[in-house]
């Protein structure tokens, strides 16, 4: 592998470690300028509706100047998400799958899939 390809690897396993610490500070490293703004907004929302989320990292796989991190998530429903008040409930291991694209070492954009389907049925928020 390059270089650059295990550098890009590491900065995601360091957004992964900032997100589960609730360090949105940390995003003025790991991301471009011009990203780090929109990936605040993006993940500020989800901390505020599950303080205590954790992510642990599954697999990820390099290529070029992308990144594709396969996550496991968890965490306590303590303010509104997607409309929803807070029920106090855990979900638990709910997948998600990120692909992260770089720049010059810093992440620039990027996006995902969750599944929230389980996330909403381990909150009881579906039946």
């Amino acid at each position: 592998m390059t270089e650059s390809v295990e550098h890009n690897k590491r900065v995601v396993s360091l957004l992964i470690e900032a997100i589960s610490r609730g360090d949105l500070a940390a995003f003025d490293e790991l991301y471009t300028p011009r990203a780090a703004p929109r990936a605040r907004q993006w993940v500020e929302p989800f901390l505020q509706s599950f303080p205590d989320a954790a992510m642990d990292i599954i697999q990820m796989v390099s290529e070029g100047d992308t990144v594709v991190a396969r996550l496991r998530c968890s965490g306590t429903h303590r303010g509104v998400w997607r409309g929803h008040s807070p029920t106090g409930r855990r979900f638990e291991r709910v997948d998600e799958v990120y692909f992260f694209i770089f720049r010059d070492g810093l992440i620039d954009g990027g996006w995902g899939i969750e599944d929230n389907l389980t996330r909403f049925r381990q909150l009881g928020l579906i039946g």
